[in-house]
């Protein structure tokens, strides 16, 4: 027997609480709450935060403006989920406090390497080619 959400993708409670954990902690991040050297001198983007089917965990993807420092990024972040957990805790009407961890998005170098792939020259012909097709069957109607 698999648990709602599991099966086929997060449920609304998970999504609704991951969104409400993302605005807590970017809020956090662009106020300075936390006196980080690195979180005050690093922008950084919290794209998305998924919560576990019970609600007890919660993973925060993120990226450093341009992927600068994000080593240092992830650490900084990780010296301070206990700050997260208790913003989070304190904003968030929940039986349990979601325990936090941060880790890099992978979707902006996935997003890079479809990028660059798209600028190769045979397929930037293969695309040319493709969009004189359109244009001719936008000419004549089909």
């Amino acid at each position: 027997m698999t648990t709602q959400g599991s099966a086929h993708g997060p449920s609304q409670r998970q999504l609704r609480v991951g969104e409400e954990i993302r605005h807590v902690v970017a809020r956090a991040l662009e106020r300075g709450d936390l006196h980080d050297r690195v979180l005050d001198t690093v922008p950084v983007t919290i794209s998305e935060v998924r919560v576990s089917p019970d609600l007890r965990h919660a993973t925060a993807f993120v990226m450093s403006l341009g992927g600068v420092r994000l080593d240092e990024v992830l650490e900084a972040l990780g010296r301070n989920a206990w700050a997260f957990n208790k913003m989070i805790a304190h904003s968030l009407r929940l039986r349990y406090s979601p325990t936090l961890k941060f880790i890099a998005d992978p979707s902006f170098d996935e997003a890079s390497h479809i990028d660059s792939v798209l600028r190769r020259p045979e397929v930037a012909r293969d695309l040319g080619d493709r969009d004189d097709e359109d244009a001719d069957e936008d000419e004549h109607g089909a």
